[in-house]
């Protein structure tokens, strides 16, 4: 008597990337909607004149400073970690695991080196965080939610690596890890190029 062939497998719902997804979005809202609100308080500061006849806007603190090297230094430190996440998924497909673990760890090194880099421009900067005045108010709002994705992007690199290398060989994890990292190097350079480029 013949068997039938085995049905075919059902095609894989890809919940975590596209959970993953979701969080992104919503993320990519959040952080686009603190800019905006930044960008209409600057909008609608008083200029006065300052040095050399300059027009500056009035709402910045009199004494600010931010230190340019390590502004800059923010975005950059999440380019590599991105290349670091991206590795992860390139080894991770061709199941090379001592690949996989050197791009995880390496991407959670960049990523404490970004999260240390935010924490000098706090304490170089000297901005009251009870200080009057919108500035410190949308410059601690938005920059303390960097903080909060940088902190959540660590533990994904985390949960990521520990998933993968403890043997499940979760590929999807590794991707949607990747995906999570773009969308933080995107998203700190947009808050770097409006917060600490353009004030």
């Amino acid at each position: 008597m013949l068997a039938l062939p085995p049905a075919p497998q059902p095609e894989p719902k890809r919940q975590v990337f596209v959970g993953t997804a979701l969080a992104v979005t919503a993320g990519a809202t959040l952080i686009g909607g603190m800019l905006a609100i930044w960008l209409r308080f600057r909008a609608a500061a008083p200029t006065g004149e300052g040095d050399k006849h300059a027009i500056v806007k009035e709402w910045l603190p009199k004494a600010l400073d931010v230190p340019g090297v390590a502004a800059n230094m923010l975005p950059m430190a999440l380019v590599v970690a991105c290349v670091m996440a991206q590795w992860a998924v390139y080894a991770a497909k061709r199941d090379f695991r001592p690949h996989v673990g050197m791009a995880f760890g390496l991407n959670f090194l960049f990523g404490l080196a970004a999260l240390n880099v935010q924490v000098y421009v706090w304490v170089h900067m000297g901005v009251g965080i009870n200080d009057d005045g919108a500035y410190a108010a949308l410059f601690y709002a938005l920059s303390g939610v960097l903080v909060f994705l940088l902190l959540t992007g660590l533990g994904y690199t985390a949960v990521a690596a520990t998933r993968y290398l403890g043997g499940r060989h979760d590929l999807e994890a590794v991707s949607a890890h990747a995906l999570y990292w773009y969308f933080l190097a995107v998203a700190t350079a947009a808050v770097w190029f409006v917060v600490y480029i353009q004030k």
